[in-house]
């Protein structure tokens, strides 16, 4: 398989997702990390948005709800080369309506080879690395030639 590489800038577009569950955690940790986060370009989904906004005064994109399509948008972004990286803070032990989504969201992060924090632990790794504020090139399948191999002659 043959690989490119797709520049990320120093400034980079992080989504962020909480269920409701994980929202005040995720406000949190945000609150722990505005420093850095106001140096990005931050998208979110609606209700985590307008939250993220309100209480930290951080502008922020904001999609539809998640179970409204917000994570599909979130998708959607991330295979257009528009978002750099996922903080999803995510509830495991809830059902969510909308599960099929998130996973479709979780399986484009790792297609498309975009760092993904599904809990605090790992988003303090990924805020905290010094790739967060450089240029880096991350590599990706060569998409183009598979499609070629995948179209009927």
């Amino acid at each position: 398989m043959t690989y490119k590489e797709v520049p990320v800038p120093h400034t980079k577009s992080i989504a962020l997702i909480a269920h409701d569950n994980k929202k005040k955690e995720l406000l949190d940790w945000v609150r722990h990390n505005k420093e850095k986060l106001e140096q990005h370009r931050l998208s979110a989904t609606g209700t985590t948005g307008t939250m993220l906004e309100r209480e930290l005064s951080i502008p922020v994109k904001k999609f539809q709800s998640g179970p409204l399509g917000g994570d599909q948008q979130i998708g959607a972004n991330i295979v257009d080369g528009d978002i750099d990286m996922l903080i999803f803070f995510w509830d495991p032990l809830e059902p969510q309506p909308h599960e099929p989504d998130v996973k479709a969201l979780l399986r484009l992060t790792v297609v498309w080879n975009i760092p993904v924090a599904t809990n605090r632990s790992s988003a303090d790794f990924l805020i905290s690395s010094p790739l967060l504020s450089a240029d880096y090139s991350r590599l990706i399948p060569d998409y183009d030639t598979i499609k070629q191999r995948l179209e009927p002659e």
